[in-house]
Formats: structure tokens, sequence, C-alpha cells
């Protein structure tokens, strides 16, 4: 019998803390030992969110309190910064990490630094984490002590250009174009003006055009992915006025080689045995409520053009693309079953 896992969470008051609470309340092999927040010390974990009621009875507890250092993994829900402070003493401890953060994502310390703004504090810890896109990097996710947990866009785009880079020259890799919408839960729960429903609400508009933090983190694991040093994407994020839910429309330029493909028996083909990737019919449309709350990306493969791809992919931002993904990687990291507590269809409407 597989043991029970002990579960902390670092930085639970955040809707990717909220949704990993929602996720590890009833699996099967987790037990939920401490969530931790500064300000909400000593408050029950179910006054702040009344929708985990009768399924928790944890209260926040400040870091120093809360016993980490007795878990066997340790999830950071936290804003950049703050788990490459702490993971050294938690490692030194035996426990493992994931990190919804990006201070393990990007391999060169001088690009985290420019996109971050920080200094960064173990870049020998840095070196060794495992980039925890499953589909993509699965064995590297099982014996790995340090989980990097990819942003939600780089999700969309890695699982949606992978099978094109891949089969070797069929695309025109430095002329890659990713463009992304998401709902205003994948910019956190705060308070800022443009998140406001007056603000959001019957609204388009895209953001972070002269660059965004995604962007390096997005080409970094596209030419891993295609072993091209000179791929090129262009990445253009944009708000739409709904909680959860991320859509992204993908283009890439066909090769000779390329046009020749069956692109829907090429990533029908990629994706054959991977139980959070759904490959759609030939002419589809996926919509974002069909994965709402669900560990699920759909994709349909279009060739609008005889030299051109054009991928939709879409996704529940806060689960494949945040904590969801994040289970799947527990679950990878301690021989369960990859699907283990995630099976839940999505919600509709």
């Amino acid at each position: 019998m597989q043991r029970v896992l002990d579960i902390g969470i670092v930085g639970g008051t955040g809707y990717t803390g909220v949704e990993l609470l929602r996720l590890l309340a009833h699996h099967p092999h987790a037990r939920l030992r401490a969530i931790t927040s500064r300000k909400e010390a000593g408050t029950a974990v179910a006054e702040m969110f009344p929708s985990l009621r009768g399924h928790t009875d944890l209260r926040f507890t400040t870091p120093d309190e809360a016993p980490l250092h007795d878990c066997d993994v340790v999830f950071f829900a936290t804003p950049h910064g703050v788990a490459m402070q702490q993971a050294r003493a938690l490692l030194d401890a035996g426990v493992r990490i994931i990190d919804l953060a990006a201070d393990f994502r990007l391999r060169d310390t001088a690009t985290f630094e420019r996109w971050y703004g920080m200094q960064h504090s173990c870049p020998d810890l840095l070196r060794e984490a495992a980039y925890g896109l499953p589909e993509l990097n699965r064995d590297a996710i099982r014996d790995a002590r340090i989980v990097a947990n990819p942003g939600c866009y780089p999700t969309t785009v890695q699982i949606g250009f992978a099978p094109l880079l891949r089969a070797a020259g069929a695309v025109d890799a430095e002329h890659l174009i990713a463009s992304c919408a998401s709902g205003v839960s994948g910019a956190g729960r705060k308070g800022e003006i443009g998140l406001l429903f007056a603000e959001a609400a019957d609204n388009f508009k895209a953001y972070g055009v002269g660059g965004h933090r995604h962007g390096p983190e997005i080409e970094q694991e596209l030419r891993r992915i295609g072993g091209d040093a000179k791929l090129r994407c262009v990445f253009t994020p944009h708000l739409v006025p709904m909680i959860r839910g991320m859509h992204s429309t993908l283009y890439a330029r066909l090769t000779d080689a390329g046009a020749a493909l069956d692109l829907q028996a090429l990533y029908e083909q990629a994706y054959r045995n991977e139980p959070c990737v759904d490959v759609l019919p030939p002419g589809s449309a996926p919509d974002t409520r069909s994965v709402r709350g669900a560990n699920l990306l759909r994709v349909a493969v279009h060739k609008p053009q005889p030299d051109t791809a054009l991928i939709l992919v879409v996704q529940d931002n806060l689960a494949k693309g945040a904590s969801g993904q994040a289970v799947q990687n527990m679950n990878l990291m301690f021989g369960l079953p990859e699907t283990t507590g995630l099976g839940a269809p999505a919600l509709l409407p």
C-alpha cells in the first residue's frame, strides 16, 4: 500500500494556494500538515475560503511555526523570490520542493535577474531543478528534489508547438507566434485597478507587449525541445473578462517537409498516451469552459494555408496551468499514478 504523504503549502492565501487545497483535500495519498501565511496566522482556512468548509480543519501558521521540515513535499504558492530563500534548509531536511513561482524555471541567472528584478540566491540549486512539464520532462521530474512548476502560458505554448519542433525540419523555428489570452485569476489574488470588475469586464486588451516574463521561459524551453538555439517566438498575452481559463493561438510557418506532414496524425501520435492532453478531432475549436477545473489541455490542429500550421490550445490557468500540474508533478515524484486526485471532469456550465 502506498504511504500517505505529508504535505506543506507555503503561501496558501492566493488562488494557486486555494486550488492546491481543493485538489489535495481529497487526494487519497495526501495529508495536509501545514499551510502558512504571516498575515493570516491563526485564521482557519475554511474561514477565509468557505468553499473548503468541511474539507479541512487547518489553520494558517507562520512559516517559523509550521512543521515544514517534517513534510515529504512542500509546495511554494508564493511570490517570486520566496522559495529560493527557504529551499536549502528544506532540502537538507530531506523535503522535496515544488515551486509554483519562477525561482527555478530559468536556467540563466542573468536572465532571471533581469526579468524578476532580484538576485538569485542559490544558483547551484537552480542547476539541479527539473522543469515540471510532465508530458515533455517526465523522467527528470521523477528523480528531482526540486521541481519548477511551469508558467501557465508556457505550458500551453510548449504543448502546442512540441510535436512540430520534434519533427526535424518541419517548421521555420525563427518565426513562431503565440497569441495567448488568460482570465483575471492569472494575475493573482490582489487588488489592482486593472483587475477590478469595472475595469476588466466588457473589455479585451493585450499587455506586456514590450516583453513579458514568460517570454524567456517559452523560448528557453522551446529551444530545448527543438534543439535550435536560433529559435524565436513572438509572444503576446491578453487579458479577457473571465475568472479562470486560458486560450492560446499558435502559428508556425511550415517548410516543404512540414507541409507534407499529416499534422492531425502527428499530434495524435505525440499525445496518444498522455492522460492530460486531449487532441480534438479535425476541424475542432476548443473552448475554455471545456477544461474549467480540470487538469487537462485540449488541442486542435489546423492548416489554414499550405505553408501554415495553426494550433489552438486551452487549459484552466489555475489547474493544468498551475496547481493541478503541481499535483501531477508530486504524483510523479513519489511513484503514484500520474493522475491520482486529478480525475474530475471539467465544470459545466
